[in-house]
């Protein structure tokens, strides 16, 4: 099949392009860095000639909360419009676990609309919600830094390996559409102030975690199931242990 990947050249749509071609796929690239635009739909159209498949992994420049909404409700709209004129027969959207229990969160409500965007859309969608990746660890941190202090609230936190989820992804666009939702989380839950007190200590970074349950995440206080997926979620393999050792060996 051809499965054109939006975002593709980002940290999880690389992976989902390379895992693709791998398995005998046409997949290919399309983001800023190719000529394909979203938001304005510049080479979009000639991006998906051809597509079986669109996998939307891209993810807005700014989280401001005016921005990401328009980010995301533009780009989901053009890109149906554009499968629409090219036959695409499925769309695979990556989203977040929890996105629809936070409504306060500017970034996690975007979200969510472009997930109903899928949904309403006539094209067969799949839509993979992910927990937060290992990647991420140091940029949650820096959002909850307050002088040298990082305040997290003692909640459940499951965070997954990108590359556990560019395989998801890529299975699921291989597949059938689910015309629903499959969730993603790592193979082990932590308490959220107690995963990144550790992630720091381990880089030697200074600065000391607070427990606050109100602290918000992106501005949302979390309950303690916001951020993890439910007992029907895949499992990622990776463990946190395992993806900390490679990415000292790269």
């Amino acid at each position: 099949m051809r499965i054109v990947v939006i975002g593709g050249s980002g940290l999880v749509g690389s992976q989902v392009v390379k895992l693709l071609g791998e398995h005998g796929h046409d997949a290919v690239a399309a983001s800023l860095e190719t000529g394909c635009n979203v938001i304005t739909g510049e080479g979009l159209d000639a991006a998906l000639e051809g597509a079986d498949v669109v996998v939307d992994v891209s993810n807005s420049p700014s989280f401001a909360d005016e921005d990401v909404m328009r980010f995301f409700a533009t780009s989901t709209e053009n890109q149906v419009a554009a499968e629409k004129k090219a036959g695409v027969r499925h769309h695979v959207a990556l989203s977040i676990v929890g996105c629809d229990r936070a409504p306060d969160s500017g970034y996690l409500r975007a979200k969510v609309a472009q997930e109903a965007l899928v949904e309403k859309s006539d094209v067969a969608y799949s839509i993979v919600r992910a927990t937060q990746f290992f990647e991420f660890g140091k940029a949650i941190a820096d959002s909850a830094t307050i002088g040298d202090e990082v305040h997290l609230p003692p909640v459940g936190f499951q965070p997954v390996a990108s590359e556990d989820v560019a395989r998801l992804v890529g299975r699921t666009a291989a597949g059938s559409p689910v015309n629903g939702i499959v969730e993603i989380g790592g193979p082990q839950r932590y308490r959220f102030d107690e995963f990144v007190a550790a992630a720091l200590k381990r880089v030697g970074d200074p600065r000391r975690v607070v427990t606050d349950p109100q602290a918000p995440y992106f501005g949302q206080v979390l309950a303690d199931d916001t951020l993890v997926p439910d007992e029907r979620a895949e499992l990622g393999t990776t463990t946190y242990d395992a993806f900390v050792q490679a990415m000292s060996q790269r």
